[in-house]
């Protein structure tokens, strides 16, 4: 891994992982890129992991200026790193999550916001046929509204993000790690096969007709052994839930 482009934090079983080139808005170049897919690699062992950026940007896309590559081809796989990684990612967009930098984000189970954060994909506007955004964004916000996003280049901001889905959540600029951190500890503390299976289930069936999907979602269910739970098995957790809930409803 590149020396400090990309510093790695780990806390119990939830792992946080930062773009640190606060000079160039964590703007992407050969460096930054194999920084996240080295640090990717890394964090697979934890319960869940948080990607962020290092104020006062989230990843301004790509640096252009900077770029360490000949060839946009030649760059490593940022991207692609989050979107293939076994372990739950979130996104902590604390402030600009521009075109690349918008695809890491996209790559994340779900993207929680800064009041600060501003999403944009440019990759038009500098003349760059857009990657995995294409496929990811309708999937998030609707493909009326991604067309808008992608033909424009224009720049939406975090309340917005949150209207249309974007973000699961907004919150103050200082709470958004501690926010993250909690999110991630709650899926860090379940069963990891369970929550692989999870979302590799989602990732079969959400696009299948309703009909097609439960019956993929049944397959999968059985052929992996996920319907051999017992009364039993269930009981044993059913206080802890409980307690939980009491918890959360008095919070």
């Amino acid at each position: 891994m590149s020396d400090n482009v990309v510093i790695i934090e780990r806390h119990d079983r939830v792992a946080v992982i930062r773009m640190n080139r606060p000079q160039a808005r964590n703007a992407l170049n050969a460096a930054l890129s194999q920084g996240i897919v080295d640090a990717v690699a890394a964090c697979q062992d934890a319960g869940c992991i948080v990607i962020t950026g290092a104020d006062p940007a989230f990843s301004a896309g790509l640096d252009l200026k900077d770029l360490g590559v000949k060839n946009l081809s030649d760059l490593p796989g940022a991207s692609g790193a989050v979107i293939a990684s076994k372990t739950p990612m979130i996104a902590a967009v604390n402030g600009a999550a521009v075109t690349g930098g918008f695809e890491i984000a996209l790559g994340c189970d779900f993207i929680v916001a800064s009041e600060k954060a501003v999403f944009a994909d440019t990759h038009v506007r500098v003349g760059v046929f857009p990657g995995p955004v294409l496929v990811d964004l309708p999937r998030r916000i609707g493909m009326a509204r991604a067309r808008e996003m992608s033909m424009t280049g224009n720049f939406v901001n975090a309340q917005e993000a949150w209207r249309i889905g974007l973000a699961n959540h907004v919150v103050t600029h200082e709470d958004l790690l501690p926010f993250c951190m909690k999110l991630a500890a709650d899926i860090a503390e379940q069963d990891k096969a369970m929550i692989a299976g999870m979302r590799e289930d989602w990732n079969k069936t959400h696009m299948l007709p309703v009909d097609e999907a439960r019956q993929a979602h049944y397959a999968y269910r059985v052929d992996n052994g996920w319907n051999t739970r017992t009364g039993t098995d269930i009981a044993g957790r059913r206080e802890t839930v409980l307690a939980r809930s009491k918890d959360q409803r008095a919070g």
